[in-house]
């Protein structure tokens, strides 16, 4: 009986696929909030799960959280909005290899009471100073914090010289779209978070389409001197599929309320 019972367990164990014993293997990517948000790096992922059964799993954080979870060792993949950060992480060798792959722009967000017209986004911060109206700053480090300090620098602002009227509250746009929303206040947003958003009944664009308020993401491979645990192969593998024109389509289709979100830009 027991030499059956083994005969029966051994033919168990060879109908068992060889695949079922390799470990899984798995990539890391440290995620702007914006491309996780809107669920295009969901469906991005899901596609290249599919098509190479390499799992990929996403710490959405701000772009200055990221690049330091990155610089920690902690990911095989880059993917923020602030060239100037990247190009820093690249110059100090934590990067192997940068790609410029989409696109979007940055929208000012209001209360939709406002009846100024927007000549400018100079123009309409300098109101908003002057005239102490609230405004919400995401205040996290991210890549839309970042844009929003240039855009005060470009009229020779500084925040930390700000009176109450100006609430940094450390929070993603998510959270911030509706602390803004609550309060009836201004606010930075890229524009894709924006469409998709829901709740932002008192909320309207009051200043957008002006060159400073463009958008670009960069992806980058992580040098693997790091962290010799980073599986850099297959996030290899994740970086030239991205650079593909299956990438392209999906990036490009990519809609939410009928409106394209970011806009494939890699040559």
């Amino acid at each position: 009986m027991f030499i059956n019972f083994l005969k029966i367990l051994l033919l168990v164990i060879f109908l068992i696929p060889l695949k079922s014993f390799a470990k899984e293997s798995t990539i890391t990517i440290a995620s702007t909030t914006s491309t996780y948000d809107t669920g295009l790096l969901e469906l991005i992922n899901s596609e290249f799960t599919k098509k190479f059964n390499i799992k990929v799993k996403v710490l959405s954080q701000g772009t200055g959280q990221a690049i330091r979870t990155a610089i920690d060792g902690n990911a095989e993949i880059l993917l923020v909005h602030h060239k100037e950060s990247e190009l820093e992480f690249m110059s100090q060798g934590f990067g192997i290899a940068r790609y410029e792959i989409m696109y979007n722009d940055y929208v000012l967000i209001g209360p939709e009471n406002d009846s100024g017209n927007c000549s400018s986004v100079e123009k309409k911060l300098l109101y908003i100073y002057k005239k102490k109206l609230i405004f919400i700053s995401r205040g996290d480090d991210s890549g839309t914090h970042k844009k929003e300090k240039e855009l005060w620098d470009l009229i020779n602002l500084k925040p930390k010289d700000f009176s109450n009227w100006y609430l940094s509250i450390g929070q993603g746009m998510g959270n911030t779209l509706l602390i803004a929303n609550e309060k009836k206040a201004y606010t930075l947003s890229d524009r894709s978070t924006w469409i998709a958003f829901n709740r932002r009944n008192n909320l309207v664009i009051v200043c957008e389409n002006f060159p400073p308020m463009y958008n670009q993401y960069g992806i980058i491979l992580v040098n693997p001197k790091l962290n010799n645990k980073l599986n850099i192969q297959d996030g290899k593998k994740y970086i030239d599929w991205i650079l593909s024109n299956d990438v392209k389509k999906i990036i490009n289709s990519f809609k939410k309320k009928g409106k394209q979100l970011f806009f494939y830009n890699y040559k």
